[in-house]
Formats: structure tokens, C-alpha cells, sequence
């Protein structure tokens, strides 16, 4: 039996290509332009802005400071869309740690599967074949790579971000994400 691949619908290609330009947008630091990130970036950047001397983050202080107003701002965004509570405190050291360093994968992925389970309102999410049972989703992982590959800061990796979050945003269409329920970096 042949699966048909079908390319995400123009939709989620709109999504995806929003939330790049968004990142990019986050990136030179406008932030009327990136409106469909959450607070959190904008208390991220706060936070790194207090941690930093001649335009290089200070890796050591910002270890050590204090990431409660991007908790916070989190913690607000769970609530409104119903994410598991840990979301905040994964989310939070996901962050911190793409920072100063450290393995981010692992509670970006936790807490974006979070988000995608509430997305869907879903709570079971991600159900997998019994052949592969560990692993964060497809979907969380295409997210993670628009991130990666967004932080490349170049043309064609952006391209290649729109792409994975086309097929991420697919998905969430797809199985029916509500909109008062999809993840914050939609539109």
C-alpha cells in the first residue's frame, strides 16, 4: 500500500511562514511586527538585557538570574489555554538553558508536547505505534527545528523553519486544534 504525501495545505504554510517572520522579527528586536509571540519573550529579553555588557550576554550571571517574570509570564499562558502545569517551569529552563548553555531539547520538547496536547484537547497526546512508543511526537520535534533552524540567521535556513512549522501547524489544522486551545506562536 502506497501512503500519498501531501503537502501542507496553504493554511498552515501561512502559519508557518508568520511565525518565522515573527522570529525574525523578535530577532532585530521589533517587537510591533512579532505579534504573535508570547510575554515570555519579551521578559526573556528583559532578563538577558540585565546580563549584558557590551553587547555579549554575561553567561554566568544570567545563569544565575532571576527567570521569575518569564515563569510568570508562562504560567499565565498555561492557564489561559489549559497547559499541564509544568509547561512554565519546562518552558522557563528550556530558555534559560538555549542561553547559557546545556541540554534545552529536552524540556522544550516536554513542554511543547504539553502544548500540543492541549491544543488538541487531548490530554493522551501523543499516541504512537506499540513498535516506538518513546519520543516527544513528529510534531513537537518540527517545532524544535523551526527554532534551531531560525537561530541560524541566515535565508535559507528560515526557509527551512517555514517548512517544518508548515508541517507542524498541518497537523494541528488537521486534528482539529481549537483556536482559543493552539499554541501561542500561532496566529
Amino acid at each position: 500500500m502506497t501512503t500519498q504525501i501531501r503537502a501542507p495545505s496553504s493554511t498552515a504554510t501561512r502559519m508557518a511562514m508568520a511565525v518565522c517572520r515573527d522570529f525574525q522579527h523578535h530577532d532585530r528586536r521589533d517587537r510591533e511586527a512579532a505579534e504573535a509571540l508570547v510575554d515570555a519573550l519579551w521578559a526573556k529579553d528583559r532578563v538577558e538585557a540585565a546580563h549584558t555588557a557590551d553587547g555579549d550576554l554575561d553567561q554566568r550571571r544570567l545563569r544565575f538570574a532571576d527567570w521569575t517574570p518569564v515563569y510568570d509570564a508562562f504560567q499565565r499562558r498555561a492557564a489561559a489555554v489549559d497547559v499541564e502545569s509544568p509547561y512554565a517551569s519546562e518552558r522557563t529552563t528550556a530558555w534559560r538553558r538555549h542561553k547559557v548553555g546545556g541540554d534545552y531539547w529536552t524540556p522544550f520538547l516536554r513542554s511543547q508536547v504539553r502544548e500540543i496536547a492541549a491544543a488538541l484537547g487531548d490530554p493522551s497526546y501523543p499516541q504512537k505505534p506499540h513498535q516506538g512508543q518513546s519520543g516527544y511526537s513528529p510534531e513537537a520535534l518540527r517545532f524544535l527545528l523551526g527554532v534551531e533552524l531560525h537561530d541560524m540567521h541566515t535565508a535559507d535556513h528560515w526557509r527551512q523553519a517555514a517548512e517544518a512549522m508548515a508541517l507542524y501547524y498541518e497537523f494541528l489544522l488537521r486534528e482539529g486544534a481549537t483556536p482559543d486551545r493552539s499554541p501561542a506562536d500561532a496566529r
